[in-house]
């Protein structure tokens, strides 16, 4: 496939710190072999997961964020690679397919000023090709019996994953997502603000619940544009539940369950919804690490669960010393979502 970079046994060496007595995911996971059909050859193996990367950055730029986010697939797959293959979790289960080839977007990307209306249109046209690739390969996956596991990029790629599940499953599908930000804005344009209103404008979102938006940084109008859809579009605020105590997040977590678990659902996780993580969006104030955990647990263990998709982490805009921590925390969310889900 010609925008699908694949991940070679020899990448998965390079990456993979051997260690006598122990037995590393590296050692274990799945590639593709070369010349060969991936989703043909993902439909004969009987690993359930398959780990794709997007690179990319260009839906944050159109939506008038800091560049960064391409970083977590490099930094992610790294940590996977190295986590222990035991009883608990095994590498076996995983295929690595590799990464959306997004290069010629993001070199395009480099020279355009969001500013400049103008250019800001054209980085919205950059995020509609990602989109068509994005979604193409989403679906091939589900079609192939797989469950994928999404890391990296803009909160853009949302769109492209619920698309492509729907169009697998044959239906509209259902969307749960992990986030302080709405991604439910106007239809001004593509960008990583807006992937699940378009989702939901084209048919392919049937029901969305937000948890833990921040009302600080929600406008009026997207929660007008919510109210009027109560029906399929619910959220929970992040102050209602940890500052005011108004509700607790184990209740809300079983809600919001509730109104999505009839029909096919993505797990969307956006990591600037927790605090110090190095992201377009840092907060100092949100949701610990512990309860995203317990988050991606609960939901992935619905058989209804279709994918998981991690986005918006930055490690290039964290500490040089540290960056591999926000690879570490995305490995803690695969295994936690593949231990529950199997």
């Amino acid at each position: 496939m010609e925008k699908l970079l694949p991940f070679t046994i020899k990448d998965l060496g390079k990456i993979t710190n051997h260690r006598s007595g122990e037995i590393k995911f590296g050692e274990k996971m799945i590639t593709i072999p070369p010349n060969a059909d991936p989703f043909d050859f993902m439909s004969t193996t009987e690993a359930k997961y398959v780990l794709l990367g997007i690179p990319e950055d260009v839906g944050i730029q159109a939506n008038y964020g800091r560049p960064g986010a391409n970083s977590a697939w490099k930094s992610a797959i790294k940590s996977i690679a190295n986590i222990q293959h035991n009883r608990f979790c095994k590498g076996s289960q995983f295929i690595i397919l590799g990464e959306v080839d997004v290069r010629e977007e993001m070199l395009e990307a480099k020279n355009l000023d969001y500013k400049i209306m103008a250019e800001r249109l054209q980085l919205s046209k950059l995020v509609e090709k990602i989109d068509k690739e994005v979604s193409h390969i989403i679906f091939n996956i589900i079609k192939a019996g797989k469950v994928p596991i999404v890391i990296g990029g803009g909160h853009n790629n949302s769109y492209g994953n619920i698309k492509g599940a729907a169009l697998a499953k044959g239906k509209p599908i259902n969307a749960i997502n992990f986030d302080a930000h709405s991604d439910f804005r106007i239809l001004e344009g593509r960008h990583s603000g807006n992937g699940f209103s378009y989702a939901y404008e084209e048919g392919f979102l049937k029901k969305y619940f937000v948890f833990g938006l921040h009302e600080n940084y929600t406008s009026k109008s997207v929660l007008d544009i919510i109210k009027k859809t109560d029906e399929r579009v619910r959220y929970s605020t992040y102050d209602s539940i940890k500052i005011r105590n108004e509700k607790q997040f184990h209740q809300e977590i079983v809600s919001a369950h509730e109104f999505i678990k009839s029909d096919y659902y993505g797990i969307e996780i956006d990591l600037d919804a927790i605090p110090n993580i190095p992201s377009s969006a840092m907060t100092l104030s949100g949701f610990s690490i512990e309860e995203v955990r317990q988050f991606v647990t609960f939901f992935g263990k619905h058989k209804n669960a279709a994918y998981l998709h991690i986005c918006e982490g930055a490690p290039d805009l964290g500490e040089e010393k540290n960056n591999h921590l926000i690879g570490n925390l995305i490995g803690y969310l695969v295994t936690d979502f593949v231990k529950a889900h199997q």
